[in-house]
Formats: C-alpha cells, structure tokens, sequence
C-alpha cells in the first residue's frame, strides 16, 4: 500500500481553512453559470481554476506526496471532502473527483511502469480523464458477480465484447478501467473477472447516449455513458495486475471511495442546510412574521443539524479505523456510512427544497440540480438494501456464536 502523510492538527487547520476560502470565493460565485454551461466552455474556465489549485500546493489531495499529491490520511482527506463537497465543482478542481480518484488509486498501486507512464501520469497531471466500466444493463449491479461483458485472449490480446452503462464520465475520457469475465469456468466466482485499460479510441467501442438522469444528460465530466464493446482489442499488456484480480483491485478503491463520497455527501448537507436556514429567516409569511418563527421549520432545522453532524462522525471514525486497521476491519463501518449517510443527503435535500418552497424545484438555485444527481447516492457503489443486509449479518453473527455456545 502506499504511504500517506500524517499533517498536524495546525498544518491541517490552515489546509482546511485556505481550501474553503478558495471554494467559497472562486467557485460559489461561478458555479451556477458553470453547471448551465457547455461542457467545452466550462472546461476553459475550470482548467483555470484547476491551474490556481496547482499553485497553491492543494492538488490531488489524496494522492501520496511521491505521486505529487497532498498524502493525507483517509481521514484528513475527508476532512477536505467535506469543503470540496459543498460546491457541484470542488472535487473536480482539485482532480479527487470520482472516478478519476479511483483509478488513480488502483493505477499506483497495481499499474506496471508502462501503464503509470502512459495512463496514470497524465491523469495525476490532469490533463486527461478516465472512467470504469462495470455496471451492465441487463444485469442486477447489486451483484457484480452477474456480469456478461468477456474479454477472450487471442495472441497477445484481449478480445472485448459487452455492453456497459452509467460509466460514468465517459464523455470526453480518454481511457476506461473495463471489469470483464477473462476465465468464465474458474470454480472460484471471484477469480474469473480481471480489469483491462481500454482507450476510449478503440475500434469497436460505441458510446451509445450520454444516459439522462431525472431528465438531464449532461455532458463531458457532468455524463453518465451507455457504452457497447463490440471485438475491441487491447494489447494484454493493459492488463492490470493478473488475470482474475478483477474483483481484487475493486475492493481496493471501495473504502477509500466511499469516505470520498461521503463527506462529499456532508458537504452538500451543510450548503443545503445553510440554504435552508437564510432563507427560512428572510422569508416572510406575513408582515413581521418569518418562515424560522414556524414550529414544523424550527424542528426540521434541529433534526437536519443532528443528523448532519451524526453523518460526520460516523464517517471520520471509519476513516479512522481504515487509517490504523485497513479496510478489511472497517468493512461494517464502510457499509453503514454508505446508507446512512445517503439517506440523510436525501432528506436534507427535500427539506431544504419545501423549505424553499416553488423556488426549491426550480434551477434558480441549486438544490434541484442536487437533487436529480443526488438521488443516486442510494443506488451506486451497492444499493442501500445490500450495505444493510451486510451490517446485519455482521452483527447476528455475534449472535449465533452467543447461541451456540449457550447450547
């Protein structure tokens, strides 16, 4: 695994401290222009934004400092998370956007010299974009396992056949981190995926749509692709790892990921949150009198600030436990950020929208376009039914040990 550097609570302090006062000036102001934007435009603009974070000593936050990254922990990365988190922009300015940050993570860690030079380098750098291609339309992606896309040795090879969808980002990328079955009879299920680097300019690959999400397709970095393979071949020299660590080298970008996403997730809550409170004290129901003075408002803003803050810990105690245990035994923890947290997301999001009221649902301000990609939150990265069965059995099992032993 690589090394990350551990900052010191004053050192992390002002990292915390310069990184929200950039969000906030440079980003807040644009960021609803930006979103309304072509993408080719917006790229323009952004690029130069990404520029004056170089400059600044914050890129790649959570990339080790040998990869010329900031190095933080887990924990101290979310820490940032969170700031990033509270403009649709942070994350892709600072290059730790999903699912960049992710290939990056398993392109250090099992990319050969060839591959680092070629692929991961120029996406540290920033001057190209990735995607991963998992999910597949005609399988249930709660179970990765049922998968269909193969990728058939031939000489030196891979022959790729399958069709993709929400790989997100695809739009524009320069290359995806493609799961595919490479050994269909391996007795062992999780032996028989491996992860193949395609470039996106493969004959034989057909971005169908950019796939709308509560009615917008967006475009560029802000897109989600149906994606069909038809006989593309890459050398097997894209291989990452070996054959059959498919599944591996995803469980390797999960923990990570999702501390990621969920204190992005806190940082949505907090503007949402803060949304909601400046304009429940401005708007007025009749002379005098303000949407903060009605009890139904003040007991959502009470709950929503509890379970903002309840999100926030149970978050930076699985990073903890990532930081000095590994993923492996923080596996509950992991899962249980992963609803929770996006459970509140959702409900801070509809409270601050009826809050809001007609304006909520509007695109005057942000909320709504928070909403239509937020909902997802629930869905990707393993559904929420999945991530509670999981915790569940983690913990009758303690149980059935307990009963056992009794008899």
């Amino acid at each position: 695994m690589h090394t990350t550097t551990v900052r010191s609570e004053e050192s992390l302090k002002t990292i915390l401290k310069e990184i929200r006062t950039f969000v906030e000036k440079k980003l807040f102001p644009i960021e609803q222009e930006v979103l309304k934007m072509e993408w080719n435009k917006a790229k323009i603009l952004l690029d130069g934004l990404r520029q004056d974070v170089k400059k600044m000593g914050f890129w790649c936050p959570q990339v080790p400092e040998a990869y010329g990254g900031l190095g933080l922990t887990n924990r101290q990365h979310g820490m940032v998370s969170e700031i990033l988190g509270l403009s649709p922009l942070g994350h892709y300015v600072f290059n730790c956007q999903a699912p960049d940050a992710g290939n990056m993570e398993i392109l250090i860690e099992f990319a050969t010299d060839d591959q680092k030079q070629e692929y991961l380098y120029p996406l540290l750098e920033g001057s190209i974009r990735s995607c991963f291609s998992m999910t597949e339309p005609d399988n249930a992606g709660s179970n990765p396992l049922l998968m269909s896309t193969t990728a058939v040795r031939d000489g030196d090879e891979y022959v790729i056949n399958g069709h993709k969808w929400f790989t997100s980002s695809a739009d524009g990328a320069s290359f995806a981190i493609v799961m595919a079955i490479t050994d269909p009879t391996n007795p062992n299920l999780y032996k028989r995926t491996s992860q193949i680097i395609v470039p996106l300019t493969t004959k034989g690959i057909h971005i169908v749509r950019n796939i709308p999400v509560m009615g917008e397709a967006g475009a560029g970095y802000f897109s989600h692709a149906e994606i069909k393979y038809d006989q593309c071949r890459v050398p097997v020299t894209n291989l990452l790892g070996y054959e059959g660590a498919g599944f591996a080298i995803a469980q390797t970008r999960l923990g990570p990921g999702r501390i990621h996403h969920c204190m992005r997730w806190v940082g949505i809550c907090e503007r949402a949150f803060d949304m909601m409170c400046k304009y429940a004290v401005s708007r007025q129901m009749s002379p005098g009198k303000t949407l903060a003075e009605k009890q139904t408002i003040q007991n959502w803003i009470a709950e929503c600030h509890a379970e903002i803050s309840a999100a926030r810990m149970l978050v930076l105690d699985a990073a903890d436990k990532i930081d000095k245990y590994g993923q492996e035994n923080a596996r509950t923890e992991i899962s249980v950020i992963k609803f929770y947290v996006a459970n509140v997301l959702n409900n801070i999001l509809d409270k601050a929208i009826q809050v809001h009221g007609a304006l909520g649902i509007t695109d005057d301000t942000l909320l709504s376009w928070w909403y239509r990609h937020e909902r997802g939150a629930r869905i990707y990265d393993g559904p929420d039914e999945v991530h509670k069965s999981r915790v569940a059995k983690e913990i009758l099992k303690s149980y059935t040990n307990i009963n056992e032993r009794s008899h």
